[in-house]
């Protein structure tokens, strides 16, 4: 993801004081934007082109700028791969896997395709999305929250579900978590008492409990069932290893991801042996930098470090310059879509504030506000402001929200609380075209469910490249 582009907007020729409100909003917005003098009539408005698809409403974005395929020389096999997710930030890491995997072409082809879970509510998309999965091999999800677009999912899937190698869906709506299959191992029956996993819905019946549950099973399970001989036990270990995988979120761990996974369940592979690497982990939640040598998990050792930096002028190390927190996802760091925070901590220094960017893998930020921002001997913050650059609600994210517990940690803080948001269903120059502004979708879920924790002036602050996903 990354800054604000180009898009066709007329620059006023008026001065910024005698604008209205929205207009000095927008003036703003596109001071940021490069400008180019009128030839013809150096006196006209400023005019600024881009060549992005739109229709004046919202999302037109396409999957095919998802789409992977190979040129198969070699006669390999061919395994196809289809991926629903909520935000876009696996495309460039996932786009960079099959890549890899491609070039090496040692046991066989990949072919991907990806699609947003907002782009399939356009019928054509939809259409697309289903004819994709008559030939798959594996179908991927992640963060399928929107109850609507969850059941077209699943009627989907479930049509092509017995005939699919393999199916993996990670935290989501529990109809689309028991599509999961994975050789033996199934997930039909979650939320049943018969389902191993119906203890995590009986005592966390939010989604965010249930997300955060998973991470903790994530970082036990698979050492266990390693030495359990049946095979239901493997399938639910190698599963468990995908979540692993996909939660890393790099280049080398979807690699090694898409190895074992088809190594494991493509028949066309019966046989051939395929190796891969034990999956790289990440801190579950911690604090990030992106000049610091390595994630933290102590505010203390972070601020040690940030006091050594010699990049720093000693102004911005000094003990009076204001402190701010950033909240963070961790799936934008892990797959390297991090541009846009790097841009943001980096104009906070420049204008001589310290940060302490926090980030989470679950979807409950509670947690890591109260432990890393607020001392545990004084009780007193760490910060004098927070600003979350998710967009999302403090817990529950996507999914379903808890503002009580939100609003708990916050008033512990007690410091001024702004939620910042990145275009999540829009391309920069669909929202900047847009003559309805931000996706309806984003509205509720970046704009008015945050201001139930407390979250005050919802900005945005980052769009996405249409053709990378960045």
């Amino acid at each position: 993801m990354a800054s604000v582009v180009s898009s066709p907007f007329t620059l006023p020729t008026s001065k910024p004081d005698s604008l209205s409100s929205i207009s000095q909003k927008q003036y703003f917005l596109h001071s940021f934007l490069p400008q180019k003098t009128n030839q013809n009539n150096p006196k006209s408005p400023l005019k600024v082109k881009c060549n992005s698809i739109g229709n004046g409403l919202f999302t037109q974005t396409s999957q095919e700028v998802r789409r992977i395929v190979p040129e198969n020389l070699h006669g390999l096999p061919t395994i196809k791969v289809v991926y629903v997710v909520l935000e876009a930030q696996y495309q460039s890491s996932l786009s960079a896997a099959v890549q890899t995997l491609n070039k090496n072409g040692r046991f066989a082809s990949f072919q991907v395709v990806g699609y947003l879970v907002e782009e399939l509510r356009d019928y054509n998309t939809y259409q697309t999305f289903c004819k994709d999965l008559e030939d798959a091999n594996i179908f991927i999800g992640s963060l399928i929250f929107v109850e609507e677009l969850a059941l077209k999912i699943k009627e989907a899937v479930e049509k092509q579900r017995d005939r699919l190698d393999a199916v993996l869906v990670f935290p989501s709506m529990p109809e689309v978590m028991r599509l999961n299959k994975l050789g033996s191992f199934s997930m039909s029956q979650l939320g049943q008492s018969k389902s191993p996993f119906f203890q995590l819905f009986k005592r966390k019946k939010q989604s965010a409990g249930f997300a955060d549950s998973m991470l903790k099973l994530v970082r036990t399970l698979p050492k266990v069932l390693k030495y359990l001989p049946s095979d239901k036990a493997q399938d639910a270990r190698l599963y468990i290893l995908s979540l692993q995988f996909w939660l890393g979120g790099s280049p080398d761990n979807l690699v090694n991801f898409l190895k074992m996974i088809s190594g494991s369940y493509v028949p066309a592979l019966k046989g051939v042996r395929i190796e891969y690497s034990e999956p790289v982990l990440f801190l579950d939640s911690g604090i990030w930098h992106p000049l610091a040598p390595c994630m933290y998990d102590d505010v203390k050792e972070y601020m040690n470090w940030y006091g050594t930096r010699r990049d720093a002028n000693e102004k911005l190390k000094g003990p009076n310059s204001p402190v701010i927190g950033l909240i963070l996802q961790r799936s934008h760091i892990v797959t390297g879509d991090e541009s846009h925070y790097v841009a943001v901590i980096m104009e906070m220094e420049a204008k001589g504030a310290k940060v302490i960017p926090i980030f989470a893998g679950g979807l409950d930020f509670s947690g890591p506000v109260e432990r890393f921002f607020i001392n545990p001997i004084t009780k007193k913050p760490f910060v004098n402001s927070v600003v979350s650059l998710t967009g999302f609600a403090l817990v529950g994210g996507p999914a379903r929200q808890d503002h009580p517990r939100a609003i708990e940690a916050l008033m512990k803080l007690d410091v001024p609380y702004i939620v910042a948001l990145p275009l999540v269903f829009q391309t920069t120059e669909e929202w900047l075209n847009s003559t309805l502004g931000l996706h309806p979708i984003q509205v509720a879920l970046q704009v008015a469910l945050p201001e139930l924790d407390g979250g005050m002036e919802p900005i945005v602050f980052a769009g996405r490249d249409p053709r990378t996903g960045k």
